[in-house]
This record gives structure tokens, C-alpha cells and sequence, in this order.
């Protein structure tokens, strides 16, 4: 393998996401020229691939009489639970700038005549703060983000796929990355300061609703010397499968019949009409996944959450799961008086009380037929699959409230950053991505600016790393290929014992597993082109971060922590809410006792260790302004 090319910058950005550019516009704005954002694929990633129905952004309440209050918002945040209070407040602070300069930049957030940005409520909101504009809320936001940094003129190099992170443990020294256009050539990039905006470990998890262009580096960061926080935190929900997209909101709400079949497409049976004592049971508790799309354990005793277990158990018996808005559920059997009122009420008023889901869905969100069927599914002739998918990390990377990692020199942004807690309100991953992102951006125009990578240390962990790499594609390639098959294997292993339902026993033999490929990656994993060598970087990027996720999971588990969020932990100690379910929805609802403790994970290259630590509260401040003003003039605020 041959270093075709060194570049040198201040500052690398690594990701071409909505955080990845918003980090790269602020850079330019303060000041900070000396950069360089790469990514993998520029048109691939979360952000400009994914979305829902109505694609929510959290934001400070800028309308009506609401109150509400950078506090009170923090508040929220921090209410989420294992979440550091620096990090909240910094996140209620700056929504609103992070927010207006994305309306600035041509977002077309909605406001009314007087032009007040008009908000709805989310999941676990409080106010009115969230917005939208519409399924592709964050394509929006990074189509014009995008568009302002090629006014700039930053520099951006596509397929570049980071490889590793040069680090000594304790500092970053720049990155060695696969020229995926040349395919077995290294580019080698020199910088003090990396802002790394990969988002979540997506390829992980088999069973995902993240675009197959999204595959995250988070075992690289981990391997650097980052500390993993709350990587045992997940939110699950109902996704179709191809394409992959939430079924949230009016999909759930029309009442669509819901079937299985076998995998031949067979036998068809509305399964979830064994559970349920009658369809209008039935079809409320579905009309409820609209609101309520992310799997909680707290909604599984009496709520809406058993809808995604049925899928789940349905799923495990090798069977398929559809949506089928072309007739009705119990063949018309049930009666619109007989829902629940909220059903009713919320029908009656969108004037959908037609007799068949598909002319519901019309008449209340003809764009979310619109996108299936710009995507080769047309609703109106053919049923949607589905599956239980992992939707978000809400855990990630730890940093403090610069968003700098336990690295120096390591900004963490986006997904990829740990901020959220077990719980987050909805939208809120976008306005964090857009604060971190702007955060980094502003400490290292102001603090960094003029810092230099020590030459001797990157040539020597630039010679070092390289002839690693290199060892590992020449000991890879050359027989037949079952990179993918390994891949398939790995993930499938994470979706199965470290998805929504877990249990330690089978997570601790997944592990043996995860670690013996990984232990004998140079032996074990073969391809025969060179164009699959990405594969096998990207491969041993997933087993580093599998190992760490899954040593949090049973550490969890172990230290007494129970089922909460979107992860149900079998516990033989608990209950089952309903008898007919098997034994392994025996469990516990958390208690709460770790609820102040933030679990954190670090790697040094063969080993994970786990330590806890108390989480940091939101500050309180009772500034005086002209105090601030002063110290504001003199340093910036920025320590």
C-alpha cells in the first residue's frame, strides 16, 4: 500500500452531514481558513438520506404565549436522565442561533402571518418547540449548508474513508484514510484538530432503519483513546425495510391492517387480532404508534409499545411483517365509534373516517404516499415490509461542553456525539448536531488556531499505522471473499441479542464470538478484489465498536440496571405483563438509581474497561451582566 499524498490542515472535518458542514461554515465563519471536510461518500450519510414523515427540529419556543426559557429547556433536556446538564443548557442556548441560521441560509421553516415560528408539541416536550418542513427536514439543512461552504470555497475531498485516527492516547495528530477512488493507495491528512461528524455505528445493527450510505467509524474514535458514555442507549422502532424509513406518525394513524406472512410471501394472517380481545382494541393501541413510535418499556404494561413487541415475536418465527393500506384490518369488522377517543377525535377532525387506510392516509399526508412511491413502493397496489430497527444512538462519543473528547485536539459532533440520555425529545438529535458542531467550531477558531502537530510524533505513528494497514490487506486478500458474509454475521448478532430486547446471558456468548473474529481478524476474514477493502476496514471498525457496545450492555446489567428506554433487559426477578407472551419479556422496569450515573467505556487495543461517574449538573448561573460583558471582551467567555 502506497502513501500517495500528505495534506496538511488546521482542521479536518470528517462527515458531510448536516453536522459535518454546519462545523465547517462556522469554522470559516470565525476566522478558522486552514481547513479540509472529507467524507466517504458526499451524497451518502444519515442526514441527507433519512427522515419521517414529518421530520421534526427542536428548538426554544418562538411563537404564541407559551413560556418558556433557555432553563426550562435545558431542563427538558437533562429530564431525559443520564444526561450532563453543560451539555443541555449548551444545546437550549444555542437553539435558537443554530436554529435562525439555518432559516437564514434558506430552510423553509413555516411561520405564520406575523411571522412567528409555529411549533407542535414532540415526544417528551413539554412546549411547542418543535418544527418542520416536512419529511426531509435535515436534507433541507444540509443541501444549504452544503451549498454555503462551496460559496466559500472550502475544500472538500470525497472518498476518503478514515481508517485511523492518529492518536497517542492523549492527542490527535491526523488521520490515515483509504483513497476509496484509487482503492489501494492511503491519503495521509496532518492535523492538530479533528471534528468528527461520522454519525451513529449504524452498520452494527443488521436491523436498521439508517440508509444503507450510513455506516459510522465510532470503533475508531474508541480505539483512539475517546471514551464510549451511554452506549448502552439506543431508541428502536417500526421501520420498513427497502426502503428504509420510520413508519411514525399518520402510517400508524390511519389504522393500515398489519400482517404476516411466510417468507415466500404466503399465508397470509393478521396476527396482531390473536392478542387483542377485539379490533378496536386492536387499531387504538395502533393509531397510539403514531405518537408514541419509539419502543418504551414503559409503554409495554397496558400501551403501545406490545405493538412492536408482537412484530418482534412474529419476526422470530421466520415469518414476515407487512403494512397494508389497501384494505381494512378484520376485514372491515370494526366500528370508528368504538375506538378509543383519541383515535376517534383526531379521525374525526382530520375528516378520515373513509372506509380504507390508503384514502385516510390521502387525505392526511398525501407526501408520505408521495415518498414510498418515489421510491418504488406505490401504496396503492402493494403491501409495505417492516421490522423492529434501530433508529438512533443516543449515546456515543463523551465530551465536554466544547465537545472536545478526552482526545485533545478530538471534537465529537453530531450522532456520533454522546449528549442525549436515556430519553431525548424528538428533533433533538438535529439542533444538538447543530450546536456541537457550531461549539468545536467556535473553541478551536479561538483556542486552536495556532496549534501544530508535533512532526516527529505523526511521521512516527504515520510510518507505524500505515504499515499496519498495510499488513492487514496483504494478509486479507488473495482467497476466496466472505468479507460480506462476516459482516452479515456480526450485525446479524447485534440485532438479535443487543437490540431492542436483551438478554445477558446470549449477549455474553455473542461476545466470545465478536471477540475471537476480532482477536483473529488477520486469519479469519478474506477477499479477493481490492475494491473490498474498504469492507475490511469498515469491518474492523464495527467489531471495535460491537465489543465496547456489548461490554456496556452487560456491565449495565450486572451493576443492577434494569429495562428502561428503548431496551428490555430479561430479568427472571421481574414480571410479565401478559401471560401469553414467552419468558423472555420477564423483566423490571427501571428504578431509577442510575438515573444521576453516566456509564462510560474506553478501549485500549485488546481490552474494554467500564467506569461511572456522577453526571454534571446544569449549571446555574445568576450573571451579572456587566461582569459577562467584561470578561466577554477580554476573552470571549471561551475557557
Amino acid at each position: 500500500m502506497n502513501i500517495r499524498e500528505i495534506i496538511e490542515v488546521n482542521t479536518c472535518i470528517v462527515g458531510s452531514g448536516a453536522a459535518g458542514y454546519n462545523a465547517a461554515d462556522r469554522l470559516w465563519q470565525y476566522g478558522q481558513h486552514s481547513i479540509l471536510l472529507i467524507s466517504e461518500n458526499i451524497e451518502g450519510g444519515t442526514s441527507r438520506n433519512t427522515g419521517s414523515d414529518k421530520q421534526t427540529y427542536y428548538k426554544l419556543t418562538l411563537s404564541s404565549d407559551t413560556p418558556d426559557s433557555v432553563y426550562e429547556m435545558a431542563k427538558t433536556l437533562y429530564d431525559g436522565k443520564c444526561v450532563d446538564g453543560d451539555l443541555a443548557l449548551c444545546e437550549a442556548a444555542l437553539s435558537v442561533p443554530s436554529f435562525l441560521r439555518l432559516v437564514e441560509l434558506g430552510v423553509p421553516f413555516p411561520v405564520n402571518r406575523y411571522g412567528e415560528y409555529v411549533g407542535y408539541k414532540t415526544d417528551h416536550d413539554p412546549r411547542n418547540r418543535a418544527t418542520s418542513v416536512g419529511p426531509y427536514t435535515s436534507r433541507e439543512m444540509t443541501r444549504v449548508l452544503e451549498q454555503q461552504c462551496r460559496e466559500y470555497g472550502i475544500p472538500v475531498r470525497d472518498h476518503l474513508q478514515v481508517i485511523r485516527i492518529l492518536s497517542d492516547g492523549e492527542k490527535v495528530y491526523g488521520l490515515l484514510c483509504l483513497d476509496r477512488a484509487a482503492e489501494d493507495e492511503f491519503v495521509l491528512i496532518k492535523c492538530p484538530n479533528v471534528i468528527y461528524a461520522t454519525g451513529g455505528p449504524a452498520a452494527i445493527y443488521r436491523n436498521c432503519v439508517y440508509p444503507a450510505s450510513q455506516f459510522g467509524a465510532t470503533g475508531l474514535a474508541l480505539e483512539a483513546g475517546a471514551l464510549g458514555k451511554n452506549l448502552t442507549e439506543w431508541q428502536f422502532g417500526l421501520a420498513s425495510v427497502r426502503p428504509r424509513w420510520n413508519v411514525s406518525g399518520t402510517y400508524m394513524q390511519v389504522l393500515p391492517r398489519v400482517v404476516s406472512t411466510d417468507q415466500n410471501g404466503s399465508d397470509e394472517r393478521e396476527f396482531l387480532l390473536d392478542f387483542f380481545s377485539n379490533p378496536e382494541e386492536m387499531l387504538s393501541m395502533l393509531f397510539l404508534k403514531g405518537y408514541q413510535w419509539p419502543f418504551d418499556v414503559r409503554k409495554v404494561d397496558g400501551g403501545s409499545s406490545v405493538i412492536d413487541i408482537l412484530v418482534y415475536l412474529e419476526l422470530c418465527k421466520d415469518r414476515r411483517v407487512f403494512l397494508d393500506f389497501r384494505r381494512d384490518a378484520a376485514d372491515g369488522r370494526f366500528s370508528f365509534e368504538k375506538l378509543s377517543e383519541e383515535a376517534r377525535e383526531y379521525l374525526t377532525r382530520a375528516n378520515a373516517l373513509m372506509p380504507l387506510p390508503i384514502d385516510r392516509l390521502k387525505v392526511m399526508n398525501q407526501p408520505a404516499i408521495d415518498f414510498y412511491l418515489d421510491n418504488g413502493v406505490d401504496l396503492t397496489k402493494e403491501m409495505l415490509e417492516i421490522s423492529l430497527c434501530a433508529q438512533h444512538n443516543n449515546g456515543g462519543i463523551d465530551i465536554d461542553y466544547h465537545w472536545q473528547s478526552c482526545v485533545e485536539g478530538l471534537f465529537v459532533v453530531g450522532e456520533a456525539a454522546g449528549s442525549h440520555g436515556v430519553y431525548r425529545p424528538g428533533g433533538s438529535a438535529l439542533n444538538a448536531g447543530q450546536v456541537g458542531s457550531t461549539r468545536a467550531a467556535l473553541y478551536i477558531a479561538k483556542r486552536r488556531e495556532k496549534v501544530q502537530a508535533d512532526d516527529a510524533v505523526f511521521s512516527a505513528l504515520a510510518e507505524k499505522t500505515a504499515a499496519e494497514m498495510s499488513g492487514i490487506a496483504e494478509a486479507v486478500y488473495g482467497s476466496e471473499s466472505n468479507i460480506m458474509e462476516l459482516k452479515d454475521r456480526v450485525s446479524g448478532l447485534m440485532s438479535t441479542v443487543a437490540g431492542a430486547i436483551r438478554n445477558s446471558d446470549k449477549i455474553r456468548e455473542a461476545l466470545q464470538e465478536v471477540e475471537l473474529l476480532s482477536d483473529r481478524f488477520n486469519e479469519q476474514v478474506r477477499i479477493d478484489k481490492p475494491s473490498q477493502l474498504q469492507w475490511v476496514y469498515r469491518l474492523r471498525d464495527m467489531l471495535i465498536s460491537i465489543r465496547c457496545y456489548m461490554t456496556a450492555m452487560l456491565d449495565y446489567a450486572a451493576s443492577g440496571g434494569k429495562s428502561r428506554g428503548s431496551a428490555l433487559y430479561t430479568d427472571l426477578n421481574g414480571k410479565k405483563p401478559y401471560d401469553q407472551l414467552p419468558d423472555e419479556f420477564i423483566f423490571q422496569v427501571d428504578d431509577g438509581k442510575l438515573d444521576e450515573m453516566i456509564q462510560t467505556v474506553g478501549y485500549d487495543g485488546k481490552e474494554c474497561s467500564i467506569q461511572w461517574r456522577s453526571r454534571r449538573p446544569i449549571p446555574e448561573n445568576n450573571d451579572f451582566f456587566e461582569v459577562v460583558w467584561k470578561s466577554y471582551r477580554e476573552s470571549g467567555n471561551i475557557d
